[in-house]
């Protein structure tokens, strides 16, 4: 008989460890609400002690996400379990997960601590958990690299003290997959069959998802990792590579999950436009070539019976499947829907029609749209809406070999009233940001800008991706239009946009407790 494997998603903990990432709370709600839709077991909203805008965020997640257990990261000690179940107690199914060190290099250089106190640590860590919250889980990080019976050791004490879910993390990806499996078995054998054994693995030499098999055929019943890989250095355990070598090869693995894997794609697209971090087309399961073919001969066969060169089926995984509309400036809201049927997308009324309204603009400025530039419109227009405080009206920039580049900007207010003012940059882009900044008055500092084609040729879109840091936290935006200035104009003022909304928001909660 076929045993589940439970699938729990570190996308918004670990994930966002990745160098250059960093979530806004808006954005992990919104990714967090996609993972429900893939029906995930359990999602590490983050680490509540970390920051107040991560606990923050959990809160919410917590709150309003229904489904999957809701767990969040603690150090073992009081203070972050304390935190942590502040941050978890509201959801439907709460899960405190505890780490500590457990490597001798751990131990000595980062906690300073010897086998004794560490135990200890854990002991106590765990059972205050356990005080909170029947669902308890435990990682001794590092686990690969540590002495094997130490590691029995604290995990023992860790069960004995209520932990329901033991992790084995492979933190630096260092193991080699048999060598994995053997030590999970070896812990599946020595702890109580009603404890759940799960895997965490980085991918530093490139085996994250074979070390997470090998610990699933070593008895492992839960794996950890992230939508597209993200995370610490190489990243963590590609999730939807796992999620569909359990469903693809469960004739040799005897295994399934209950994710629905149709919505896997539009999480892959939706992490990938908020982290900033691009797939490689050869990403398996999700990158742009995972499923297209060039070579005459698998063309062939495809044509003539997909099974010869796919082992997958791209509508499985939710992947767009190419159809006979064509999107042009004459389409109409027939063929629109139709093509964003095609890719999976239900759209609300409304949504519709700022999707619509954004096509046509497009459509008028090239000869053909393609699924690149559907999807671009889709994110932008669909995504979370944010309340737009400030709307851009006006942008024109002057630019040459002997002047600088001067940027007049028009906008309209929270008033109503068109404000419009211009300057002087080091670029055009920066003469565009300097003209809003004057407008709008809002201190802050750009950290990140990026900018990509979405699709080919002199009339792609661009896809401009910003993050500014005001009062110490970070905002995005983004935004895509056949003009770049105009995109990163409106890239720009949707992270100042989100800055506002967050200070608004607080302001009136302040008042609201007076």
């Amino acid at each position: 008989m076929a045993e589940k494997v439970y699938i729990f998603d570190t996308t918004l903990r670990d994930g966002e460890q990745s160098a250059g990432v960093g979530f806004t709370i808006e954005d992990k709600v919104e990714i967090a609400r996609q993972l429900a839709k893939m029906n995930v077991d359990i999602i590490e909203a983050g680490f509540p002690f970390s920051s107040p805008g991560d606990l923050e965020a959990v809160s919410l997640i917590a709150r309003e996400v229904k489904g999957p257990v809701i767990a969040g990261l603690a150090r073992a000690n009081f203070d972050d379990v304390d935190a942590c179940w502040q941050a978890v107690q509201r959801a439907e199914t709460p899960r405190i997960h505890v780490f500590i060190s457990a490597s001798e290099i751990h131990m000595a250089h980062a906690l300073r601590k010897n086998r004794e106190d560490v135990v200890e640590m854990a002991r106590a860590a765990v059972h205050r958990a356990a005080g909170y919250t029947s669902d308890v889980e435990f990682s001794p990080m590092d686990a690969t690299r540590s002495d094997p019976q130490f590691v029995f050791d604290i995990l023992q004490a860790a069960v004995e003290e209520g932990a329901t879910t033991i992790n084995i993390p492979d933190t630096v990806g260092y193991a080699i997959p048999q060598e994995f499996e053997r030590l999970v078995r070896s812990v599946r054998e020595r702890l109580p069959d009603h404890v759940r054994i799960s895997v965490h693995c980085h991918n530093d030499l490139g085996m994250a998802v074979a070390n997470s098999l090998a610990g699933v055929l070593g008895g492992a019943r839960q794996v950890e990792g992230a939508i597209n890989g993200i995370g610490e250095r190489a990243g963590n355990t590609s999730i939807e590579e796992v999620i569909m070598a359990i469903k693809t090869r469960g004739d040799f693995l005897n295994m399934y999950t209950d994710v629905n894997t149709r919505e896997i794609y539009q999480a892959s697209r939706l992490v990938e436009r908020i982290s900033g971090m691009m797939l490689q087309p050869h990403k398996a399961i999700v990158g742009k070539n995972a499923f297209r073919h060039s070579s005459g001969i698998h063309q062939d066969g495809v044509l003539k019976l997909r099974e010869t060169f796919e082992i997958m089926d791209p509508a499985d995984i939710g992947v767009p499947v190419g159809d006979s509309i064509v999107l042009t400036k004459v389409s109409g809201r027939h063929g629109l829907r139709a093509r964003i049927a095609a890719l999976g997308v239900n759209l609300e009324a409304d949504e519709f029609e700022r999707v619509y309204e954004a096509f046509k603009d497009l459509a008028d400025r090239r000869d053909e749209i393609d699924d690149r530039d559907l999807e671009a419109i889709l994110a932008e227009q669909t995504s979370v809406q944010i309340s737009e405080q400030w709307t851009l009206d006006l942008v024109q920039v002057s630019a040459g070999d002997h002047a600088a580049p001067t940027a007049t900007v028009r906008l309209i207010g929270p008033d109503g009233a068109a404000h419009q003012d211009a300057a002087i940059g080091t670029g055009p882009v920066d003469a565009v940001y300097q003209a809003i900044n004057r407008v709008m008055k809002v201190s802050n500092e750009l950290t990140e800008f990026s900018v990509k084609s979405v699709t080919e040729g002199i009339d792609a879109q661009g896809e401009v991706s910003i993050r500014i840091e005001a009062e110490g936290e970070t905002y995005s935006g983004r935004a895509a239009d056949t003009d770049i200035l105009v995109a990163s104009a409106r890239a720009y003022m949707h992270a100042l946009n989100r800055y506002l909304n967050v200070v608004a928001r607080r302001k009136a909660e302040l008042t609201a407790t007076r």
